[in-house]
């Protein structure tokens, strides 16, 4: 089972048809995957709605998995740009959680459904690091509100970092032209897990930020088989790949 998360800055303008073609390619080769839509900045969503649609979202496979015949023993999130955040994001919802809101808006916790992998397509993965470079014109700032000397636990638990150590391996795929999302978005939060049991994977691919949601290009194709190792067995995927593909 593999959730598409789709990109876009997390703006109401992109939807879910960025990810519609990776769905269908995953349903090509015999993968069941869930393109799942999510309201955004704009359209009722930032903080906490666009976390919470990920997380019901995710947790509504459960529902689906009899009358569909689901295997939920393993679900990869497949998350591209402001996706990749929400992907790797949504792994440690659990924990986040548990930290606690700490502001005056609820956030959803995890539920019955937990993600056993992610493939990061050039994911905005550090927050604070998208804050500071003023990414898509004050896109992080855009998402949760305000800005993170006005709002910093809602920033800190938005953050993929705050989940950290993750028991589930994540690949960081990151296009070498990226020029939307810097590879240091990646590389930043694949620093962080240094020295923890499951420690995520920097995976540089050619071309630039859309070539990964490409299905012809070898950058997307890249994405797939790192997808599909996971779904066969994560502790393999991880120890096997690692840096360029």
């Amino acid at each position: 089972m593999v959730v598409v998360i789709h990109g876009g800055y997390w703006r109401s303008k992109y939807g879910a048809e960025l990810g519609e073609p990776l769905a269908r390619d995953l349903a090509e080769h015999g993968i069941a995957a869930w393109n799942l839509e999510y309201r955004r900045a704009g359209n009722g969503g930032g903080w906490p709605g666009t976390f919470d649609d990920i997380s019901a979202g995710i947790d509504h496979l459960a529902a689906l998995a009899e009358p569909h015949a689901l295997d939920l023993r393993s679900v990869v999130a497949l998350g591209h740009s402001a996706g990749g955040h929400l992907a790797v994001w949504a792994a440690g919802r659990e924990k986040v959680a548990e930290a606690g809101p700490g502001d005056r808006d609820s956030l959803r916790g995890g539920g019955g459904v937990r993600l056993t992998g992610v493939v990061s397509q050039s994911g905005v993965l550090d927050l604070a690091g998208a804050e500071r470079l003023n990414l898509s014109n004050g896109a992080v700032a855009n998402l949760l509100g305000g800005p993170s000397s006005e709002f910093p636990v809602r920033h800190r638990l938005a953050s993929p970092m705050a989940a950290l150590p993750l028991d589930v391996p994540v690949y960081a795929v990151h296009a070498e032209a990226d020029q939307d999302v810097p590879p240091e978005m990646s590389m930043a939060y694949v620093d962080a897990t240094r020295g923890s049991v499951v420690p995520a994977h920097f995976v540089s691919v050619p071309g630039d930020h859309f070539a990964l949601i490409d299905i012809s290009s070898p950058a997307y194709l890249a994405c797939r088989h790192l997808v599909c190792e996971l779904l066969r067995d994560t502790e393999f995927g991880a120890a096997r790949f690692s840096g360029r593909v």
